[in-house]
């Protein structure tokens, strides 16, 4: 079980949660102790699950006393192990699971508060109900919470049209390393009264504090959704095509996605089109407004198949269509999951540096491992860029470890000559803090390492994650 120290401590607790509110000795198959991709695993001395803010601050507050160090967890659907506890069991898993209320909708200040447990699809349903719209959009929408998506400044598929996680935050609450509660929970679009502490705490990955509410915004829903499925010649006709549809179609466009024949082949579903292209692009436009959606995607398509940009395409012709689409870039991603381990990145750079960029990596990873799957897609609009390798199938779990390695290596590498992040949406966490705190410069890492002082002296909040760990 532990020191004396821990079962006096977890004994505290289960007083201000009750039995069924600490979870010792967790299944190691739970999502507790595994991330999403299964290939990390971690060890908590215990699942703590809470039901207010309250009792996390009571909870929070022990931890300090004690010097135990605290892990925030949602729905663990993150990849970089930001909320995986470390194998020792020397961290508390506190668990927002059950904290999952939608508290209130204000839908004249298009705006909703919920609780930082409350499943993202739950959210974008509720608005939908409503008539509206919460535009974060993931393949883990079913299970990620939101205040892991807050934690982890989540991305996704609409970021063209509304941005990061940061963009659609109103206000937080937030319980501090020290037991203390932030109340920050204005649903002000206008506030311009000096540090704005809730930046602060978006995309901090749970290090300064855990998120335990929100205030989100919420948009008109559109009542005309149109996309489009498009065959290309290469990366650098995606990019020019983009170009031409953020001028011709304007605050409309929604998705603009990059896929590659590798992958839809990998996908396992049918193509779209009748022949295979290098490229595909995954397109969107939604408006709620007085305009001909559809007349204007096809007025836009003809233009880009004069141009030459565009060697065929499809247009859904029903929404159920739409989804099938979509259901091609969403199978890439789980197939290689079902494949076991293999190299997941998650990087960005300007958008001119696409498709130079993915030639001089594909030509690496050719050179490395000719047998080995090269599995890139993303989103253009915001030069964030997934390029995946699938080791061969043949090689021992070392020999892939080790090949992934090298590989994550020399993609990062290149990706530093072409001015890019090793991170664009998922964080830093445990896995890439080496990566990210080689790449920074002195002056960076003070001021984070100021930053995260001023909010966790004791050091007991998700250690060791974007930073390195410091005693408490």
């Amino acid at each position: 079980m532990g020191s004396r120290r821990e079962q006096q401590l977890l004994a505290e607790i289960g007083a201000i949660v009750g039995a069924t509110g600490v979870v010792v000795d967790a299944d190691p198959g739970s999502r507790y102790r595994r991330d999403w991709s299964g290939d990390n695993t971690g060890l908590p001395m215990a699942v703590v699950r809470p039901r207010s803010t309250a009792e996390v601050a009571r909870i929070v507050g022990l931890c300090a006393e004690a010097g135990i160090r605290v892990v925030p967890q949602g729905g663990h659907t993150g990849l970089v192990a930001g909320a995986l506890p470390s194998p020792e069991g020397d961290e508390l898993v506190v668990s927002l699971e059950w904290m999952n209320r939608i508290v209130a909708v204000d839908e004249n200040n298009f705006s909703m508060v919920v609780e930082a447990g409350c499943v993202l699809e739950t959210v974008r349903a509720e608005a939908a109900a409503r008539g509206f719209v919460f535009p974060l959009a993931l393949g883990s929408q079913g299970s990620c919470q939101i205040g892991g998506a807050i934690a982890t400044n989540a991305g996704g598929l609409n970021v063209l049209r509304y941005g990061m996680m940061r963009d659609l935050v109103l206000g937080l609450e937030v319980v501090l390393p020290d037991g203390r509660v932030w109340s920050g929970q204005k649903a002000l679009r206008k506030d311009n009264t000096g540090y704005d502490l809730k930046q602060l705490v978006l995309g901090s990955e749970g290090t300064l504090g855990i998120v335990t509410a929100a205030t989100l915004k919420l948009f008109p829903a559109p009542t005309q959704v149109e996309t489009a499925f498009l065959a290309l010649d290469s990366a650098d006709a995606v990019v020019r095509l983009y170009g031409h549809a953020r001028r011709d179609l304007s605050d409309l466009l929604s998705a603009f996605e990059l896929l590659t024949d590798t992958g839809v082949v990998h996908s396992g579903l049918a193509n779209p089109l009748a022949q295979a292209a290098p490229c595909y692009v995954l397109l969107e436009i939604s408006t709620s407004g007085l305009i001909d959606a559809r007349a204007l995607l096809e007025a836009f398509l003809a233009s880009a198949a004069e141009r030459g940009l565009v060697r065929d395409g499809a247009i859904a012709t029903s929404s159920a269509q739409a989804a099938s689409f979509w259901q091609i870039r969403e199978m890439i991603i789980e197939k290689q999951r079902r494949q076991g381990r293999h190299l997941r990145t998650d990087i960005s750079m300007p958008i001119s540096a696409i498709a130079p960029f993915m030639r001089e990596a594909e030509a690496a990873m050719a050179a490395l491992s000719p047998d080995a799957i090269v599995l890139a897609y993303g989103h253009v609009g915001d030069g964030n860029l997934h390029f995946n390798v699938v080791p061969p199938a043949a090689l021992d779990e070392a020999g892939k470890i080790d090949l992934l390695a090298r590989s994550e290596e020399r993609i990062f590498s290149i990706l530093d000559g072409f001015g890019g992040s090793i991170s664009a949406e998922h964080g830093v966490g445990r896995i890439k803090r080496h990566a990210f705190l080689d790449r920074i410069s002195p002056v960076h890492r003070d001021l984070i390492g100021a930053i995260k002082h001023a909010f966790d002296p004791a050091g007991i909040m998700n250690p060791g994650r974007i930073l390195e760990q410091t005693a408490p």
